[in-house]
């Protein structure tokens, strides 16, 4: 593809540099350092789908009881959309700031930077339960190695439990801070250990369920559990819709991770896909064999029951895979757990970078270690953050830290929603020009933005009602509504603030709103 080169001149430093075309600058991270393979693992990685799997099965079928494959579905519908937004935006401005960056050369400053915001507050809530999840199944695992109820039991203990979790994420902080090739070796080999896990898993569940004597629930397959309009109501729909959405989140490592990915106009986003298409497949064959071996049921080992579907793996390990296999599901969901941890340390460091090389930080954040070509600062503060928040939601409140987790949703579609119609909105001179342009840069993003607005919306409004969430409220308004959108406007505070401090990015005149001139692709 030949097109109007955004990069800067080599040499050039992140602050200081003469701006190139745009005002898009170089960073001083280690280009080349992953390849697509590597970059669609680290995907994978942060999205962590055997925690996901773990935590929101249950869940998700006490919603929409045996359509939960065709909820996956719908889920994965809204962030392919918007994946094809991320992939044309990477073609055209291949920058670690992703969606703060494309945001800015939409719709300006101001927008811009509250959709950094946006991802940066949702993975540092993210990157704090992450840590929780990984110290519960550690604990969890030394007990069913050891045999003991007491080690297990320490887990209970909250001096032991937050000391654990601060060990490890300074353990994923330091790995993170070494850089992408330190990360890629370790990410294979975990990834590697969760795919094959599901598909032992699934072949088990599988062969159980068609045994005729495993659970009195257990159901042959229909083809009608992938129909979404079978849903018993438009409100049990939304609500694991919501669910499935999350289930998604945080592949787009792939993009943050484009100024270290070899060929970074078109690989981060070819990897996008191929971690996207690999996660639904996961999600779709773990979800039909677990109903197929268990069902959809409240009670025993139905997937809805209350008293086991938030750790739904933990009740099916042992009845599925057996007392000798079962322990590899314990070692699959502390292995998501801690190498998500790990990864999404990607996507936050490098979108402060971003934000600090073009002036919307402090410029410490735009420091890059010298011989890991990482953004060292602003790891070493995510994980500091993310120790902090962690610490001190646990010491407060569990019901705090538990709504937070709940308001996670109402970021993740605030951001991707705005990549979405960021593209339409950049590449609008150019809709005319093909067929191809007009669906994937306009079409499908405009559609995929609307769809995750849409939950937006609709997720907002079922946070103001105080049982959403803990069950806790705050003169009347349940406290994820408050949680959620107080993050947004503390956000908006920090922007003016930075605005008074650093005016000329917000003048416009560091990283250019414009239209791009490119000539036909190859």
């Amino acid at each position: 593809m030949t097109q109007l080169d955004a990069r800067p001149r080599a040499g050039e430093t992140a602050r200081g540099s003469a701006p190139a075309d745009g005002g898009v600058r170089e960073k001083g991270l280690g280009g080349n350092s992953v390849g697509l393979m590597g970059s669609a693992v680290l995907g994978i990685s942060t999205v962590a789908p055997v925690y996901c799997l773990t935590s929101t099965l249950g869940s998700t079928a006490g919603e929409v009881g045996v359509q939960m494959p065709a909820v996956f579905l719908a889920g994965f519908l809204p962030m392919l959309l918007v994946a094809f937004a991320y992939r044309e935006l990477n073609k055209a401005v291949p920058d670690c700031g992703t969606s703060f960056t494309w945001t800015v050369k939409a719709f300006g400053p101001r927008l811009g930077w509250m959709c950094g915001w946006g991802l940066v507050i949702a993975t540092i809530i993210v990157l704090s339960n992450l840590a929780g999840v990984a110290t519960s199944y550690f604990w969890l695992l030394a007990g069913e190695l050891s045999g003991s109820d007491a080690v297990a039991s320490l887990d209970d203990s909250k001096p032991v439990h937050i000391l654990t979790c601060l060990l490890l994420i300074a353990v994923a902080t330091a790995i993170s801070y070494r850089g992408m090739t330190a990360t890629k070796g370790l990410q294979y080999t975990l990834v590697a250990l969760q795919l094959v896990v599901l598909a032992v898993f699934v072949a088990m569940a599988v062969q159980k369920a068609g045994s005729g004597d495993f659970a009195a629930t257990s159901t042959d397959f229909s083809w009608s559990w992938l129909n979404p309009f079978a849903v018993r109501s438009f409100a049990a729909f939304t609500a694991g819709l919501s669910l499935s959405i999350f289930m998604f989140w945080g592949w787009d490592t792939c993009l943050t991770a484009n100024e270290e990915t070899t060929g970074a106009e078109k690989t981060p986003g070819r990897a996008a896909l191929i971690a996207m298409v690999v996660l639904v497949g996961s999600y779709l064959a773990t979800g039909i064999a677990a109903q197929m071996a268990v069902g959809t049921g409240g009670s025993g080992l139905g997937l809805a029951n209350p008293d086991t579907s938030d750790n739904v793996f933990a009740a099916l390990a042992g009845p599925v895979m057996g007392p000798g296999l079962g322990i590899l599901l314990f070692v699959a969901v502390l292995a998501s757990a801690a190498a998500s941890l790990q990864t999404t340390f990607i996507p936050v460091a490098r979108t402060v970078l971003a934000m600090a090389a073009y002036e919307a930080l402090p410029a410490s954040y735009a420091k890059v270690h010298p011989k890991f070509r990482t953004p060292g600062r602003a790891t070493v503060v995510a994980g500091v953050a993310t120790g902090v928040f962690y610490t001190v939601m646990t010491l407060v409140s569990e019901h705090v830290l538990v709504d937070t987790i709940y308001a996670l949703g109402l970021m993740i579609c605030f951001y991707y929603a705005l990549t979405a119609f960021a593209c339409a909105w950049y590449f609008r001179a150019e809709l005319t020009r093909s067929v191809r342009d007009l669906v994937f840069k306009g079409l499908f993003p405009v559609v995929g933005g609307i769809l995750l607005t849409a939950v937006f919306g609709k997720t907002l409004y079922d946070m103001w009602d105080p049982a959403y969430g803990s069950g806790s409220s705050v003169l009347g308004v349940g406290s994820v509504f408050v949680i959620g959108v107080g993050l947004l406007l503390l956000g908006v505070v920090l922007m003016e603030a930075m605005r008074r401090r650093a005016p000329a990015f917000f003048r416009g005149e560091v990283l250019t709103k414009e239209t791009p001139a490119f000539v036909v692709d190859d």
